[in-house]
């Protein structure tokens, strides 16, 4: 299979961990994705010939010391654990390390075992403890030497502590990084919650208030009701103005009028008002009953949102810092400062852990002194567009505050379905009507499109679509280049001034299509941008596809679920087919996500000597304490070695060791209800798009008409590494293998080794971009950047 080059290699084989001794601890409160930011450790740790130890019950385990809470880690020690939520190793408060004489226990106990490198999963207090711990280090080295506890030869032998932090909180309430740990899950809950909710809340015209985590930071609030589109949410870094009270019942009250059957209010519980009072769930429940006299009922969400299996975007993202984090402890010097594994758009970075920690609390100190606008920005920019993009769509405008512009806009979904579609096209339709513009709907792709199906689509017809999956305006994959004439009568007709197309790879070949009619027909010349929104994840010019992270989901789920079915049975391999045509991006990032042996792809060619190693090595891990296999194969893989062909050559080799069994996802990767994360990507995206077209049709406005035929008026959006990027699709035409309707280069092949790595197969992993240590203010606002988290 496909390695990285020579220069890599190398690179990557000076990493050596011989004789370095590693320890890993969760500490503070548990998140979802912790099991697998730990287990990559360990691997990655063994990997490398480090020896590994577990710290149990967090700072606590470590001043108790003994056996039992400092463990050395073995391979095997942390198989089955990728899935569980919570943390295994345990996680909890300790007043006594808070105290010198508990920091000095604490460092007797890893001197002991020859501990000098830490990875601390945790909140900013957690990683404020590790680094105060690593500045006292030489000193407490020197009091347990005048104790006698130690000798000198120890000071000099483990003279450096070197501290890497990975942040592990649902509340997404740290500096510095886009997401952390657990967060997506936490909104995976509260989301599950919402869906649940709106269809009592329908049947019985109810009002709900749901209160859900959140005692400093509202993101979680902020984002859940961007992806259900709650009415009303409360926030503690933005307190509503005085009157606030009056305002929302006549908002809840405006919705109902229009036909609505049910309010959602979401409540962050830090909730305040801008003279600091508290806003709880009871309060707003109690103001719409005496206001409105509303049958209102409150949630209270609590620990729920900190239970339940990670989601596939956790065990990723823990699994890459979990790696990064190793690479960053083996590549540390004595002047290294402590530092924290971050993620920024779609990479892993490395910044100053007490830079991160000053930045966070520079936030509570804004709020604290009442300047909150300043700590919106601080939050950084990912908070600060959800916050506009959440504003933009939940408020509507009175017609006299619209702005006139006379522009209509044509919004259409192309391709198969992707869950996300709906959210991105009622983003649309709401910042398109809120700058002033007529929007029209046209259903079924561009066969609806030259059949005349267009009609114009209101604030109110795509209420409650943010949850619903599929396409509701119906897809098609039909292309546009046989009927542009009649496409074209559709545009002069119904006067269309711009065109957003949200879909896959026939979305991109259309607007080519239509890019190519321009000099034939001059109702092309208007602005025009495609949104990516495909299971497969197989459009050029950008990394992620409104639709992927669910149909990663829903395969992480499964081979959950059928690993499960193989617990008290004899040893057994699972052969799961995924969706992606020739693309390999579900196979090998769900591979990841779901604990893989192996992840067979177009990309990277594989042949009988590949499938009879892996077989042997499956067979090798069968024989010790590991009861299952899991191997994921592309649809489009090989089109000899089907998923028939391995099934029954594994079976036929693995005999007498294990048994095997298949499964072919199919259709449910493309259904379900969108994540949250594709929820909240698509309504970004689709916003910035409305605003993009919204400044291309003022720019090309001449003598009473849109005119737009340059390059950069037919763009695609998309994100690319650090941001979300406007690219002429034109210019993408080179970086396009169509005849396997794949980019040439995909950026998640870099994610391959790692996902071998941690199945315990030697293979090197390419470390050239990996994460240099930057500087917080510098990256906490990339330009243009989403910052919503990537894969």
């Amino acid at each position: 299979m496909a390695q990285p080059d020579n220069q890599s290699k190398r690179f990557f084989e000076s990493l050596s961990g011989a004789g370095k001794s590693i320890a890993v601890l969760t500490s503070g409160g548990d998140a979802q994705g912790m099991n697998a930011a730990v287990r990559a450790v360990v691997r990655m740790g063994i990997y490398v010939g480090a020896k590994v130890y577990f710290i149990r019950e967090g700072y606590q385990g470590m001043v108790d010391g003994g056996e039992e809470n400092i463990k050395e880690a073995s391979w095997e020690s942390v198989s089955s654990m990728l899935q569980m939520g919570g943390t295994v190793i345990g996680s909890a408060r300790c007043k006594e390390f808070r105290s010198h004489e508990g920091r000095l226990k604490a460092a007797h106990n890893l001197v002991q075992r020859g501990i000098t490198n830490l990875c601390v999963i945790g909140g900013d207090g957690s990683l404020t403890g590790a680094n105060l711990f690593r500045e006292e280090w030489s000193g407490l080295l020197e009091e347990l030497v005048q104790q006698g506890l130690i000798d000198e030869d120890a000071v000099q032998k483990y003279s450096a502590l070197h501290i890497v932090g990975m942040v592990g909180s649902i509340d997404n309430d740290f500096c510095g990084t886009d997401m952390t740990i657990g967060t997506d899950s936490a909104l995976h809950r509260i989301i599950e919650v919402v869906d649940a909710i709106m269809t009592t809340a329908q049947s019985h015209q109810r009002t709900f208030v749901l209160e859900v985590m959140g005692r400093h930071c509202g993101y979680l609030a902020l984002v859940s009701a961007l992806a259900c589109g709650a009415d009303w949410v409360l926030i503690p870094e933005m307190p509503p103005e005085d009157g606030w009270e009056e305002k929302m019942c006549q908002k809840l009250s405006a919705t109902r009028s229009r036909g609505s059957r049910l309010n959602i209010i979401i409540v962050a519980e830090g909730a305040i008002d801008r003279h600091g009072k508290a806003i709880t769930g009871s309060v707003v429940k109690d103001l719409v009953v005496r206001c409105l006299g509303f049958d209102t009922r409150v949630t209270i969400l609590g620990h729920v949102q900190r239970g339940g299996t990670p989601s596939a975007f956790d065990r990723i993202l823990a699994s890459r810092m979990g790696v990064e984090a190793v690479i960053a402890l083996l590549e540390t010097t004595a002047n290294t400062p402590a530092c924290v594994v971050s993620l920024c758009g779609n990479q892993a970075v490395r910044l100053p852990l007490m830079e991160c920690v000053q930045m966070t609390q520079e936030v509570q100190k804004a709020m604290d002194e009442k300047k909150f606008e300043e700590a919106v920005k601080l939050r950084g920019r990912s908070f600060e567009n959800n916050l506009k993009t959440y504003k933009l769509l939940a408020h509507r405008k009175l017609e006299s505050e619209l702005p006139h512009s006379n522009f209509n806009i044509a919004v259409l979904n192309v391709g198969a379905p992707a869950a996300g579609m709906n959210a991105a096209v009622r983003s649309a339709v709401r910042v398109g009507i809120s700058e002033g513009h007529k929007m029209f709907a046209v259903n079924d792709g561009f066969e609806g499109f030259y059949k005349g199906q267009i009609k114009e689509i209101k604030w109110a017809d795509v209420g409650g679509w943010t949850g619903q999956g599929g396409s509701l305006l119906g897809t098609k994959r039909t292309l546009p280049a046989k009927h542009v004439e009649k496409i074209a009568e559709q545009m002069r007709a119904h006067n269309i001034n711009a065109l957003l197309v949200i879909g896959g790879f026939e979305a991109y070949l259309g607007l080519m299509e239509l890019l190519e009619a321009r000099g034939k027909y001059d109702e092309f010349c208007v602005p025009m941008v495609m949104v990516p929104a495909t299971v497969s994840n197989n459009v050029p010019g950008s990394d992620l596809s409104i639709g992927a992270d669910t149909a990663l989901n829903a395969i992480t789920d499964t081979c959950d679920r059928i690993k499960q079915s193989a617990s008290g049975t004899k040893r057994r391999v699972f052969i799961i087919e995924t969706m992606g045509g020739y693309c390999g991006y579900l196979a090998s990032v769900g591979g990841l996500a779901a604990g893989a042996d192996a992840a067979y792809i177009y990309e990277e060619p594989f042949d009988i000597r590949d499938l009879q190693s892996n077989v042997e090595h499956l067979t090798e891990k069968m024989k010790g304490a590991i009861q299952r296999g899991l191997v994921l194969r592309n649809e489009n893989s090989n089109e000899n070695y089907t998923t028939d062909f391995i099934y029954q050559l594994y079976s036929e080799e693995g005999r007498g060791v294990f048994d095997c069994r298949k499964n072919v996802l199919g259709h449910m990767q493309q259904g379900g209800a969108p994540s949250p994360f594709d929820r909240n990507f698509g309504t970004k995206i689709s916003a910035k798009a409305m605003l993009w077209l919204t400044k291309k049709m003022n720019e090309t406005f001449r003598q009473g008409r849109v005119f737009a035929n340059t390059e950069d008026t037919c763009c695609l959006l998309g994100m690319r590494r650090r941001a979300l990027v406007f690219q002429p699709v034109v210019q993408l035409k080179d970086e396009t293998d169509f005849v396997h309707r794949i980019p040439k280069e995909q950026w998640w092949l870099k994610l391959r080794p790692l996902m071998k790595i941690l199945a315990k197969y030697k293979t090197s992993y390419d470390v050239s971009d990996s994460g240099q240590l930057e500087h917080v203010v510098r990256n906490i606002r990339p330009k243009e950047s989403d910052a919503s988290g990537a894969m």
